[in-house]
């Protein structure tokens, strides 16, 4: 890690910044489009190929719309297709991540293979931190692994400056995107970057981690040198998010994957603000912003003031009870449960049929199941459940 040689700061701390906006602010904030290149596919129809008029896009809008249900799956791009598998032979994951000629092939497969109605741009958690000249690999069978783990306020000072460099290091994630539209065509682009509470926590526990004991202590032992470290995560993925969208993104979603280990006290003190900043990195751009955490049912409501205009639910709480929870109006993403994948048809349908129940009642509803596609699942399946939502109305 490069060691800052100066007091200054090293990044903008939003975490003084005035509260984040309220939801029906920030959306009539972010219906704006003068800030989106005037190519954007986000501004042209299908006809022009673009994805205006996308029924995805629309029903993430909040907007009526008539269509076929609309679907995509989180780590739908990944090693449950052969495709991928063969592609990535040879490459790590990271080396992966920012190769762009790859990046648009891998994010393009399951489009092709499933015919789903968005591709998720293909990358990961930790690609940010990567460009900002962290170390970090991701261990095969183990995950994200930091060279040096952040636990003072010696390693806050030490982490690379958020600045012109990193800018110049989204180049080949600009690239990426622009050409993974190219390959998409009239199929919107989802946007990708994760929270800053689950970033940050793998850079103080230098791994995975199945309680963040060490993560929570520095959060209550030490909640400055946390906020400063989470701010300068969250500077990373907003930048981060922001670049995709410019490039081409028509929504963007922020994963928090291990929120759901915190209780709502300790997520409103120390980690809400945060994912609010990197909302506010693109909260004038007029595309769909998705917050989506695993095992939060309990933080649907802090989650969404933090300036998401849709929310994900994972397959823990049924979604007409999520949207109890939430503001009137919001659209909602999911929330098939992955373990359907694993049985029979008649059950993987009754489950598709429940949840599109269940989601009725929200402005806009995207089905998608309730965490990532699991690496052994069978692409046969995801198909043919692909082609039974797209029976459905």
């Amino acid at each position: 890690m490069t060691q800052n040689s100066t007091s200054e700061a090293l990044f903008h701390d939003r975490s003084s910044d005035p509260e984040p906006l309220a939801p029906a602010a920030a959306a009539t904030l972010a219906l704006s489009a003068s800030d989106l290149p005037s190519d954007h596919p986000f501004l042209r129809s299908a006809a022009s190929g673009g994805v205006a008029d996308a029924p995805l896009l629309a029903r993430l809008r909040g907007e009526a719309t008539t269509a076929p249900a609309s679907v995509w799956f989180m780590r739908q791009a990944g090693r449950s297709l052969p495709e991928y598998r063969a592609v990535r032979e040879g490459t790590t994951m990271l080396e992966a991540c920012v190769k762009p000629d790859l990046v648009a092939e891998i994010t393009a497969q399951p489009v092709r293979r499933h015919t789903v109605d968005a591709g998720i741009f293909f990358s990961d958690i930790v690609v940010p931190a990567l460009l900002a000249g962290v170390g970090v690999e991701i261990r095969p069978g183990v995950g994200p692994v930091f060279e040096h783990p952040v636990r003072t306020a010696a390693d806050v000072d030490a982490l690379p400056p958020v600045g012109d460099a990193y800018e110049a290091a989204l180049d080949p994630i600009r690239e990426a995107v622009a050409l993974s539209v190219r390959e998409l065509g009239t199929t919107p682009l989802i946007g990708f970057a994760g929270a800053p509470f689950t970033v940050a926590s793998y850079m103080v526990e230098g791994g995975p981690s199945r309680d963040h004991l060490r993560t929570r202590a520095l959060m209550r032992s030490q909640p400055e040198v946390w906020d400063r470290l989470a701010a300068w995560v969250a500077e990373l993925s907003g930048r981060f998010l922001r670049a995709q969208i410019l490039a081409g993104a028509s929504a963007v979603q922020l994963f928090d994957s291990w929120a759901g280990s915190l209780g709502t006290d300790m997520y409103a003190a120390h980690v809400q603000k945060h994912s609010a900043a990197v909302f506010a990195h693109v909260a004038d751009l007029p595309v769909p912003r998705i917050h989506f955490g695993v095992g939060a049912a309990h933080l649907l409501a802090p989650m969404h003031a933090a300036g998401a205009t849709v929310m994900g639910v994972d397959h823990r709480i049924r979604l007409d009870e999520a949207l109890a929870q939430l503001p009137e109006g919001t659209p909602l993403q999911g929330n098939i449960d992955p373990a359907v994948l694993f049985t029979s048809e008649q059950a993987r349908f009754a489950e598709a049929r429940a949840v599109l129940a269940a989601g009725a009642a929200a402005s806009g509803h995207v089905v998608n199941l309730g965490h990532g596609v699991p690496p052994d699942a069978d692409p046969q399946v995801l198909t043919d459940l692909v082609a039974f939502l797209h029976e459905q109305r």
